[in-house]
């Protein structure tokens, strides 16, 4: 099986550029042993204006039975003799996919030591694969590889062109094209899609299979539109795998999401009761009214647990009276986002000693959260699984212990006003629960009640008569006289 990988260049960015991110030298033709036979490493052609790698798999179809991993499609008892003589060693496959990660794996991490800038650099892209099976035909293939900024030609290979009348083959043959496109990404979305496209694995489909997905698919497959198909068939359709690949997903996809998607979901039914006024949407309700909290809390460093992509830390920014700000979260890539949304690479000195992105899980401990004066979990804990929710409250609340916690979380009771919500459903699809306002005050008092604090409850947004607001706060401050409310006026 063959495939190659071109771009074009300039006398300020030459062609082979391309030989530096792959790290395989265009003047040399290299052979890596598989596990299945050879794969092959050279250069058709390398100068400043034009520079193409090809990848030859030599697949030992003897080896691959004998080694136990001809046992897919075409191994079956009853049909020994296609172990043998089947398509393996000419259509790109998952064997193809596993070749492309072992060979360019540095490539495929966004790697280059000898030069560090080259792989965050867009560059124009074409890759070819002469023979691609496609269960779904040509149709799927652009709907696989469109999304991600690919130009698509996908052909037809009839099955004998001496004899047209016999029809087309299942397999095409594949041109993906592209004018800006980090190496790095284009890898990885043949990992994946090669596999997803035969629709058949050579090997064992183990439960890591998952993190290599999530890993392949961080960027760009939380948002695909045919992210499930995608799932599924990577997976060899082990529906555990796939719903556990799904559910983490869904988290990655929340975190990434921006702030008018998270406002479009909280506010979906403010533009059902339109006044001549736009109304304010909520999330910005919200977090006007964390920030009132904490200014008559007399707060001066803060942790945001959950912070996403650092909306709340951003607005605590703009006022000086904050000292401290430690934004918390367990997904780097929200964080990620988050430093780019505050611009903490061209920061000042002086403001960027006043902020902090931490990654964790607020399911654990962390003595890196000890000693603040305040703490919000703004929308977290209805994402929690209800089982989760002691460890959360045990790491916040027994461990960290901050003088002040500010909890938001949706009332329920609301979403009938909500025209365009269907009964029954949640605001989010990741949303483990929401509560109505006797549930989340009677685990916000029980939660006081064991850790040594008050609590009061503010309303957030319209409070209406009959259902109460969208959003409901809990508003937790150390009781006079605990250990650490000592501790605290004593510093």
């Amino acid at each position: 099986m063959f495939l190659t990988i071109g771009t074009t260049g300039t006398p300020e960015r030459p062609a082979t550029d391309l030989g530096f991110l792959l790290h395989k030298h265009p003047d040399k033709a290299q052979a890596f042993s598989t596990s299945y036979g050879t794969a092959h490493v050279l250069y058709p052609e390398a100068d400043e204006q034009r520079c193409t790698a090809a990848l030859l798999l030599e697949v030992d179809a003897v080896a691959l039975v004998r080694r136990g991993k001809g046992k897919g499609r075409g191994g079956a008892p009853d049909a020994a003799l296609a172990q043998y003589v089947n398509d393996r060693p000419y259509a790109a496959s998952s064997l193809l996919a596993v070749a492309l990660s072992g060979v360019f794996s540095s490539a495929m991490r966004g790697v280059c030591r000898a030069r560090p800038e080259l792989p965050e650099q867009a560059r124009p892209l074409r890759v070819e694969v002469p023979a691609l099976p496609a269960r779904g035909g040509p149709e799927l293939v652009t709907r696989l590889f469109e999304p991600l900024g690919w130009t698509v030609t996908a052909e037809r290979v009839p099955l004998d062109t001496a004899f047209p009348e016999w029809g087309d083959s299942r397999y095409v043959r594949l041109v993906l094209e592209s004018e800006a496109l980090i190496l790095a990404e284009a890898l990885r979305h043949l990992y994946v899609l090669l596999p997803v496209l035969d629709d058949a694995k050579h090997y064992w489909v183990a439960p890591d299979e998952v993190d290599k997905l999530l890993r392949a698919g961080e960027g760009w497959l939380p948002g695909h539109p045919e992210q499930k198909l995608i799932t599924s068939r990577y997976l060899s359709r082990r529906w555990s795998l796939t719903r556990q690949a799904m559910e983490r997903l869904e988290l990655v996809r929340l975190a990434e999401a921006d702030d008018s998607e998270v406002e479009e979901i909280d506010n979906a039914v403010e533009a059902e009761t339109e006044d001549e006024e736009k109304p304010t949407p909520l999330a910005v309700q919200r977090r006007e009214a964390i920030l009132a909290e904490l200014r008559a809390a007399g707060a001066a460093r803060v942790l945001d647990l959950g912070c996403g992509q650092g909306q709340l830390v951003q607005a605590l920014l703009k006022d000086p009276a904050y000292t401290e700000i430690v934004g918390v979260d367990v997904s780097m890539r929200a964080l990620t986002i988050a430093s780019r949304r505050l611009k903490l690479d061209r920061m000042g000195e002086r403001q960027a000693s006043r902020v902090q992105l931490v990654q964790g899980s607020l399911a654990y401990t962390d003595r890196r959260l000890k000693g603040y004066d305040a703490a919000v979990l703004s929308e977290v804990i209805e994402h929690l699984d209800l089982p989760r929710l002691p460890a959360l409250e045990y790491a916040v609340f027994g461990a960290a212990r901050p003088r002040a916690v500010l909890v938001t979380t949706p009332n329920v009771e609301y979403n009938v006003r909500w025209e365009t919500l269907p009964a029954g459903h949640v605001r989010h699809g990741d949303h483990r629960f929401e509560w109505t306002r006797e549930e989340f005050r009677a685990w916000a008092a029980a939660v006081a009640a064991r850790h040594g604090y008050d609590v009061e409850f503010r309303p957030v947004g319209p409070d209406d008569p009959e259902v109460g607001p969208p959003t409901q706060m809990a508003v937790f401050t150390m009781s006079t006289g605990t250990d650490t409310e000592k501790e605290a006026k004593a510093a």
